[in-house]
Parts: structure tokens; C-alpha cells; sequence
């Protein structure tokens, strides 16, 4: 919702500010300088983009319009539920753990917090960072880095997304330029009518205007906020990542979480007591 305002913001103060200056806001559109500047810039991003980087880019995008996907609430909800596995574990018995590891969509646990359910990579990651601890297949010391190794692999691989807006928005101002080229070209090619110079040199111009417009007034910024969301994100796995290997070197499952609830802002962060009572309450539904 946000980015949307943003947007309109930069729209009317842009084009408000002509208008007040006196232009017209029909003479900055031009349907052929709009079609060399979209049309390359997408034949851009296509030409240095691999389908699974378009469509994270198209998913990232969306997720903008959308606020993100962070809130306290899951937060809560993915540190309560780990507590509840590491209180089974320090139970039963880590081996208790193979039934809602391996079918987490019937597990009586984790159908306790559909917010975290529903998102099948954070799910996917938590699984896994509990196979081993589950299995016997390695240390306990040797977690944290197996964990470390992963994250840092769906961090590099969600970075693309970021690196192909950058890359967009530091083409656009160069596309423009071709644009306004061309249309000074068009305008040198029909000199026989001076009547038209003046227009058709407008038109150029406003390819120029349309290629920095984009790329500062919407790509840099849109960059920007897909990164903080991806940081934002990104925070759940390393709550996983940073708590699974506390619990697996032999911290006690609310420690384990406690660390987990120190990685967040504070903005988002609950309190150690609300935290607390939370998982009191989840031990006691147990």
C-alpha cells in the first residue's frame, strides 16, 4: 500500500510541478518514445535474466505492493513453535521429532501456526536444520555451520531479484538518451517542415526525461524496498538457523528461542516476558 502511495506521490509532484510551470502534460507523451524506452528496457532485463530470476523478481514485486510479508505476529508464532519442538525433544527424545519433521502439513504442531504453514521455503528450511539433529548425522557442533552454508545460499540466490532492478535502473537514463536520440534523428531527417522541429525536438527530449524519471523515480526506490522486505524475511530464517543450533549444543529450549527473539528489531522484537508467557501457554495446550 505504501509503494503505491510513494508512487503517486512522485507521480503528482512531478508532473504537478510541469503543469504549475506551465507545460502541458500531453507534450511529455509520446507513444514512440515510450515503446524504445519500455520495450528495451524489458528486452534488457529478458536478455540478463534467467527464468527463475524473473519470476523471483515478478514474486518480490508483488510482495512489495503488498507491505511484505513480516509481522510480529509470525514472529511469535515461529519462536512458540519451536519452544513446543524443543520441549519434545528435550522430552521424548530428538527421534520424537521424525513425525512432524517428516509430514509437517499433518504434524499436531505445526498445524498450530498457520502463519508459519503457509510458508513452504521457511518450512522447508526448518525441516531440514532438524533432519540432522532428528538422524544422529552429525555433531552438534556442526549445525550452526551446515545451517550458515544454507542460509547463505537462499540469501545470494534472493539477491538477484535486487540485482536485476539495480541493473534496470542504471540502464534506463542510457536507454532514454537512445531514445531522445532517435528522435533528434526523426527531427534532422524532416528539416523540409519547420513547423515540426520544435515538437518532434520535444518529443526527443521527453525520452530523456522518461528513461531518469523511471529509474529514480521508481527503480532505485523499488530496489530499495525489496531489499529491506527480503531482509525482513530473511529474519525468520536466521531465528531457525541461530535457535536450532543453540538447542542442538544443549541449550535449553527457552534459551534457544531467547536467541532467537534477540536477532529481531525492535520494532517487531516482544518483550522476554510476553515471550515467555507465550510459550507457557503452548506447554500448557501441550
Amino acid at each position: 500500500m505504501l509503494l503505491a502511495l510513494g508512487m503517486v506521490i512522485v507521480f503528482v509532484s512531478c508532473i504537478g510541478g510541469f503543469v504549475v510551470s506551465g507545460g502541458n502534460p500531453i507534450s511529455l507523451v509520446h507513444a514512440g518514445e515510450i515503446m524504445i524506452i519500455c520495450g528495451i528496457g524489458l528486452g534488457i532485463l529478458v536478455v540478463s535474466s534467467p527464468t527463475s530470476v524473473l519470476i523471483g523478481l515478478k514474486i518480490d514485486i508483488l510482495k512489495a505492493f503488498k507491505g511484505g510479508i513480516a509481522s510480529k505476529e509470525k514472529f511469535i508464532d515461529l519462536l512458540v513453535l519451536l519452544y513446543e519442538l524443543f520441549m519434545l525433544g528435550r522430552r521424548k527424545g530428538t527421534p520424537a521429532l521424525d513425525e512432524h519433521v517428516s509430514d509437517p502439513q499433518n504434524s499436531s504442531i505445526f498445524t498450530k501456526y498457520p502463519s508459519f504453514l503457509n510458508d513452504a521455503g521457511l518450512v522447508e528450511f526448518l525441516c531440514n536444520s532438524l533432519r540432522p539433529i532428528v538422524d544422529g548425522r552429525c555433531k552438534p557442533a556442526e549445525i550452526g555451520g551446515i545451517l550458515k552454508a544454507e542460509l547463505n545460499s537462499r540469501e545470494a540466490e534472493a539477491g538477484r531479484s535486487i540485482k536485476a532492478i539495480e541493473m534496470i535502473s542504471d540502464a534506463l537514463p542510457g536507454v532514454g538518451i537512445v531514445a531522445a536520440v532517435l528522435g533528434i534523428i526523426n527531427t534532422m531527417s524532416n528539416l523540409e517542415d519547420p513547423s515540426s522541429v520544435g515538437a518532434k525536438v520535444a518529443a526527443a527530449l521527453s525520452g530523456t526525461f522518461l528513461g531518469i524519471f523511471l529509474a529514480y523515480g521508481i527503480g532505485i526506490p523499488l530496489g530499495r524496498l525489496v531489499s529491506l522486505n527480503q531482509t525482513q524475511e530473511f529474519l525468520y530464517y536466521h531465528i531457525v538457523e541461530r535457535s536450532v543450533s543453540g538447542f542442538a549444543t544443549g541449550l535449553s529450549p527457552i534459551m534457544a528461542v531467547e536467541i532467537g527473539r534477540r536477532s529481531l528489531d525492535n520494532l517487531i522484537q516482544p518483550s522476554a516476558d510476553e515471550l515467555e508467557e507465550k510459550c507457557k501457554d503452548a506447554a500448557k495446550g501441550g
